[in-house]
């Protein structure tokens, strides 16, 4: 009994020593070991060994993406309240030593660090906010982003962290804010649909105004062709009338009748074609004896002058 009793005691005290020493670390976490309160070394994941007693899990560090979701109040410029909410993405810097003691020792606990960076976030965002105008937030969304970014990148260094992702999800203002924003979108777009429509009126105008003196140009250009071609018309009549008599002449001529028969057979002709086609008019021919001779002198005169002009 007593051979049982001693080495086997020692045998499970050993054991239990062993196995209080074994630590297993998950994966993304790194353990921070102290020693009496001081830093002593890091255990990374897997099945890891520590003195027992002596040394002691003093953190349990992630290394996995972790996000925070913000909303605050921030002032422009011209005294609008603007509000946000925000997402930030951040994790450990890296897995080196130097920078898990740093997460490690920074802060006293997890909630001074999401206090702390929360903070800062919000009076950076609220610095950059104080310089805008508030019709100008809505547009900056990517601008706040980059200053953020550059103004807490060094601190999150000093702290062991990195930001790797902030985004705006939303930005409001006050209800008056608001309703005032809309009547100004509003009117912009009724100037903006304004204007398009006196440009459209205006092409339309100017669209008509061109047809127009296309069309009087074209109708000008019809009628100067069509006078022209009257014009030859009634040069090209005169002359076959002229052939026409001067060939009538010359037959009387050689028949031995006397010229002035075939000029009071064109008179008449001349008096009947006006009763025929004069639609009703009234027309007024003296048809004195003298007046009929003058009129034969006047046509032998032209048929004279046709004869000089031919020779």
């Amino acid at each position: 009994m007593s051979f049982l009793s001693t080495p086997f005691i020692l045998l499970v005290l050993v054991a239990i020593i062993i196995f209080s020493g074994l630590v297993t670390v998950k994966q993304g976490y790194i353990d921070v070991i102290t020693m009496f309160g001081k830093y002593r070394r890091i255990l990374r994941p897997g099945l890891n060994f520590k003195i027992p007693f002596l040394e002691t899990i003093a953190r349990s560090v992630s290394i996995q993406n972790r996000s925070i979701e913000l909303e605050f109040q921030a002032v422009t410029q011209d005294q609008a309240n603007v509000y946000f909410k925000t997402m930030m993405l951040y994790a450990v810097q890296n897995a080196e030593e130097e920078t898990i003691k740093k997460v490690a020792f920074k802060f006293f606990a997890e909630r001074d660090l999401m206090q702390t960076l929360s903070r800062t976030i919000e009076g950076t965002i609220r610095a950059f906010v104080a310089t805008k105008k508030q019709s100008e937030i809505l547009s900056l969304r990517r601008e706040i982003v980059s200053y953020v970014k550059e103004e807490i990148d060094h601190s999150l260094e000093d702290w062991g962290y990195h930001l790797l992702d902030l985004q705006i999800n939303d930005i409001t203002f006050d209800k008056a804010i608001l309703e005032s924003m809309s009547r100004v979108v509003a009117s912009n777009n009724l100037k903006a649909a304004a204007e398009n429509e006196g440009q459209a009126l205006l092409i339309t105008k100017t669209k008509g105004a061109e047809a127009e003196g296309n069309a009087i140009k074209i109708a000008a250009e019809a009628e100067r062709e069509a006078a022209r071609l009257r014009g030859q018309g009634v040069a090209l009549f005169r002359q076959e009338v002229a052939k026409g008599m001067t060939e009538a002449a010359e037959e009387l001529k050689q028949a031995n009748l006397d010229t002035n028969v075939i000029l009071f057979s064109m008179w008449t002709e001349a008096i009947k074609n006006f009763a025929e086609v004069g639609q009703g008019n009234v027309i007024f021919l003296d048809g004195s004896s003298e007046n009929m001779q003058k009129t034969m002198h006047q046509i032998m005169a032209m048929m004279k002058m046709s004869d000089i002009k031919q020779g």
